[in-house]
């Protein structure tokens, strides 16, 4: 995303030792680089400006008690998302979490576009996030994460607590139904008057269109040979994901989370939030939530919550022009008085923020959206009367089985594949696809100088499988060098490259 800086493993193993070693300036240091992202997933999870700024404080302060025990620093990054994500999913599930929200503003990014270009831009994201309303909140979260926040799938993995494999047949998954979902919404915008069934089924409905009508919407596609002509137009995904909105941090979020870190008034508190986080594995990696039973305890918050603190600042980046444009003026605004309306828990999603609330199909992931700024519903509680087990008598005694012996039949070993290398773009960017043939491939790629990939770098294929990365040349760097390079690329493992151009 545009102003969050590029990290490496290098930069998570180092970041990772520094704060291990209790470096004084870690930690600030940390906020800087880790906080924009975190935050912005944060507020995709939770729609609220101040329950995302208390996750972020409360993980930030877990990772400096619980730093010491990873033992793979290179997956620092991942291993903070983890962090954030198990605190966000602690206050959709407490009943205490309010259900009226108050979305953060967007990080201002379009001061040098005219008006005719933030028309274009506002209508970009009506589409994508329609698109994005049609999708599962799992999958959304996958989507986000793989492209946005730009997760391998082995750290992906670790985030959800999944396998590798699994993550990487869900961000496939993924990617094929938002290209599905966001082809239905083109058509919906732009040949409505070509198919009256499109029409019938958009007209009534403002953007961004309920979930439902986009499902539809890519049903009635599938079966419409006029609108199935129109599907086959190619758009890069990955772009449009990386336009839309992010979520500001609040100004004096950064003084908040340090001083909490450090007041020796707060010791208690921090070591409550610090236990509230376990539990972490042999590898230091805190469990997922998903797999954990809730706690019943009573310190949700820890440290003071910051918004007495914060609030002075909140009220001045409240900004409603960015956030509620783009909801066409459905959203609440501000009153006269500078006071931000909530948004009740539940509600539609704005354009620019995240799609109403998950599917019912859902397997209780969370529904996360780029820049969300309005509520999930708070998942309710419900308990389980346990069947009794019956008693055995003497009449009813059975005689002890007796052992069996079986032979455990070998699994047999996945057959290697071909790796099929695919590429669309223009010379200096390309959308790439990897797909699996006849067999199981292990891939890797390898980019060559000043080239950027986007998304994962290795992985493993299941056959007939696909992922989709970016390749982006960086021909501003590569054109200031004293021997200027006009054409570089991406390397693929086990077979297949993708050439890059540009013209210094």
């Amino acid at each position: 995303m545009a102003g969050w800086p590029s990290l490496g493993r290098v930069d998570d193993r180092r970041f990772a030792q520094e704060l291990r070693a209790g470096d004084a300036t870690a930690l600030a240091q940390i906020y800087d680089v880790y906080a924009p992202r975190l935050f912005d997933y944060c507020h995709a999870l939770l729609r609220d400006e101040d329950l995302a700024a208390e996750a972020l404080r409360d993980s930030l302060i877990a990772a400096l008690a619980h730093v010491g025990g990873l033992r793979e620093p290179e997956r620092f990054r991942s291993w903070l998302y983890t962090l954030v994500r198990n605190e966000c999913l602690r206050r959709l599930r407490d009943p205490r979490t309010p259900g009226e929200r108050y979305p953060a503003a967007e990080e201002a990014d379009d001061a040098f576009l005219d008006a005719e270009e933030r028309g274009r831009r506002l209508e970009t994201r009506r589409l994508v996030h329609s698109a994005l309303a049609g999708l599962p909140g799992r999958h959304r979260e996958a989507v986000d994460l793989a492209v946005r926040h730009e997760l391998a799938a082995e750290d992906l993995a670790g985030v959800l607590g999944i396998s590798s494999q699994e993550a990487l047949e869900l961000v496939a998954e993924s990617r094929d139904e938002l290209d599905n979902a966001l082809a239905a919404a083109i058509i919906a915008r732009t040949g409505r008057g070509d198919c009256p069934s499109v029409a019938a089924l958009v007209d009534e409905h403002e953007w961004p269109l309920p979930p439902e009508v986009s499902r539809k919407l890519i049903r009635h596609i599938a079966s419409c040979p006029a609108c199935r002509d129109r599907r086959q137009r190619k758009v890069s995904t990955n772009r449009l994901l990386q336009m839309m909105p992010v979520a500001a941090l609040p100004a004096r979020l950064r003084g908040a989370i340090l001083s909490a870190a450090t007041d020796p008034d707060l010791a208690e508190a921090r070591a409550r939030i610090a236990r509230r986080a376990e539990p972490f594995d042999a590898w230091g990696r805190p469990t997922s939530l998903d797999r954990v039973r809730p706690a019943h305890d009573d310190d949700r918050g820890g440290v003071p919550r910051l918004w007495p603190v914060v609030g002075a600042a909140a009220c001045v980046l409240l900004v409603a022009g960015a956030v509620f444009l783009v909801t066409g003026g459905s959203s609440a605004q501000h009153p006269s008085g500078g006071a931000r309306r909530p948004v009740a828990a539940g509600t539609g999603a704005s354009p620019s923020d995240s799609p109403s609330a998950g599917d019912p199909a859902d397997s209780g992931s969370p529904d996360p959206t780029p820049s969300s700024t309005t509520p999930t519903p708070t998942p309710t509680r419900t308990s389980r009367t346990p069947t009794p087990t019956p008693t055995p008598t003497a009449t009813t005694r059975r005689p002890a089985p007796r052992p069996t012996h079986t032979r455990k039949r070998r699994s047999p070993r996945p057959v290697p594949g071909t790796l099929v290398v695919s590429a669309e773009g223009p010379g200096d960017a390309k959308t790439i696809t990897l797909t699996a043939r006849n067999g199981v491939v292990h891939w890797a790629a390898s980019p060559g100088p000043y080239v950027t990939v986007g998304g994962p770098t290795s992985g493993t294929l299941a056959p007939g499988r696909s992922v989709t990365l970016t390749a982006t040349a960086d021909e501003v760097t590569a054109c200031t060098q004293t021997t200027p390079v006009e054409r570089s690329g991406v390397t693929f493992t086990p077979g297949g490259a993708v050439a890059l151009s540009w013209t210094c």
